[in-house]
């Protein structure tokens, strides 16, 4: 007997519509101002993190 399995790209796409649901979800909630004040803190840190490891970072020029 053998159960179905899920392809590595399955898994990959799954988890990445998980994800993008999620995030949606968080951006709207701030959007609307209701995350507590301590989770939109964290929020504007990686971001600006995020931003700052951007300009670091070299961008390779398209082939």
């Amino acid at each position: 007997m053998t159960a179905p399995t899920v392809t590595r790209e399955q898994a990959f796409a799954n988890a990445r519509a998980v994800l993008d649901a999620a995030r949606a979800r968080r951006d709207a909630d701030r959007a609307a101002g209701r995350l507590a004040p301590e989770v939109e803190l964290i929020c504007r840190r990686l971001e600006r993190q995020q931003r700052e490891q951007q300009a670091n970072t070299p961008h390779r020029a398209a082939a």
